[in-house]
């Protein structure tokens, strides 16, 4: 596959985010990498696209890569955007992806313009890699870079990609088509299908039962509108402590043992009042039985969504939000507005890939964030979350950036540096490859361990 990157960073060579592509460059060198500096190129562009143009028009794919400037792209990308829309770049039906680098800070913003944009110009989008500046620096990072290689690869090869040219229905297309449940579905996963609906006819029901007929795996359903619960949460801090709910309806043992073991899960609900509705609600709020413990990190999710799922901007937020926060994969969204039959299936698709191959992905904003957010929190409240504080303990939540002296006293020098035009007159570039030198040690070692296995 011929792959154009295009490398929105200013800095041209010295870009951080460039050095992930070049690692899976050298990861990957089946396929053809071609790198295109346009951020640092944009004024030559903006006299000349038709190298970019030429570039872009034969390749097979696109791999934008950026740092996140400002909430979206550089600027320098934006203008390479609206170049390749003026000059009339015919990149339909090429596959779209992108890395990022960033601390995280409104990622999700930069990538959904980067998506939007391929999606204008005709491309088959696949989510990309958001990471962190310093990910490839630990072995964690690398494979998550390769993780996202690997689906995209795998993105490609079963078609499976966000589109533009979907349209809209009246939403009351179900029931969807019978499809006869394959005799071999495996039962060596425990899937789950979470759900409220009491209605065997609705829509819902019909794209559950599309949903288990499809996927690869044997599937059990949990109705949570038959468990007795006993009310609602009322945030009286008991579980905090001993982890169990002052409710003696039994729900936080169920929770543990038939729901948080399982391999996957697919939440199904119809929108009701712009949410999943209220048992749903009572549903998740007595999930704080778990106290702000993320117990389920690892697990694939995905949902059915019956109702004007499109035009919910918020709920659709708080479910790749609560994905994000929970160290959940999100395998996708599949709702009865449009090709109802053809979305379940790539759900199932996805998911039974993430299920098998353990697939995760490293947090966005939403992730990171709210993370950061509870683990100030549980620090701060430890004496009384004390369940809380264990967990957070065991899984290195607690990693107070302000506690590395050593890199704040790093900063500290080259602030200096940074303050002084004479210095950094006599320095040039020495900054930037000064910043590059451990990810030169990485692109090494690769090239030494692909080297001993020839």
């Amino acid at each position: 596959m011929k792959i154009a990157v295009i490398n929105g960073s200013p800095k041209g060579k010295y870009s951080i985010t460039l050095q992930t592509v070049l690692y899976l460059e050298k990861k990957y060198s089946e396929h053809e990498f071609c790198v295109l500096h346009a951020g640092q190129q944009i004024k030559a562009l903006e006299k000349n696209f038709s190298k970019a143009k030429e570039l872009l028009e034969s390749s097979d794919a696109v791999l934008f890569s950026y740092p996140v400037y400002t909430f979206l792209a550089p600027a320098q990308l934006h203008r390479f955007i609206e170049l390749a829309k003026s000059n009339g770049v015919n990149l339909k039906d090429k596959y779209a992806t992108q890395i990022s680098t960033s601390k995280h800070f409104y990622d999700i913003t930069a990538h959904k313009y980067i998506e939007e944009n391929s999606l204008d110009l005709g491309m088959r989008y696949i989510r990309g890699l958001s990471a962190d500046m310093e990910d490839l620096l630990e072995e964690k990072g690398r494979e998550d870079a390769e993780k996202f290689f690997d689906r995209f690869l795998w993105s490609v090869n079963e078609e499976i990609y966000t589109s533009a040219s979907a349209e809209k229905t009246n939403g009351n297309i179900i029931p969807a088509t019978v499809v006869s449940a394959a005799e071999g579905q495996k039962t060596d996963k425990d899937i789950i299908i979470l759900t409220d609906e009491t209605n065997p006819d609705s829509n819902l029901s019909a794209m559950i039962n599309r949903f288990r007929n499809v996927f690869g795996y044997k599937t059990r359903i949990v109705n949570i509108s038959e468990f007795p619960l006993a009310g609602g949460c009322l945030g009286c801090f008991r579980c905090a402590v001993s982890e169990k709910c002052v409710y003696k309806d039994g729900f936080d043992t169920f929770l543990r043992e038939n729901i948080q073991k399982a391999d996957a899960i697919v939440y199904a609900f119809t929108v009701s009042d712009h949410s999943m509705g209220s048992r749903f609600k009572m549903y998740d709020d007595r999930n704080f039985c778990n106290g702000h413990r993320t117990v389920t990190v690892g697990m694939p999710v995905g949902y059915l969504v019956s109702g004007g799922y499109s035009e919910e901007n918020n709920l659709r937020t708080v479910i790749e939000a609560r994905s994000e926060t929970g160290g959940n994969f999100l395998a996708g969204v599949a709702t009865d507005e449009y090709n109802t039959d053809e979305q379940i299936d790539t759900l199932a698709k996805i998911l039974k890939y993430a299920v098998e191959t353990k697939h995760t992905a490293p947090q966005n904003f939403w992730g990171v964030g709210g993370m950061k957010i509870f683990r100030d929190l549980i620090y701060q409240m430890r004496g009384m979350m004390k369940a809380d504080h264990k967990f957070y303990k065991k899984q290195g939540i607690y990693d107070f950036p302000q506690k590395n002296k050593g890199k704040s006293l790093l900063m500290y020098a080259v602030g200096a540096l940074l303050s002084s035009e004479k210095i950094l007159s006599k320095m040039g570039n020495k900054m930037n490859e000064g910043m590059l030198m451990p990810y030169e040690q990485i692109l090494k070692k690769t090239d030494a361990e692909k080297s001993s296995k020839k």
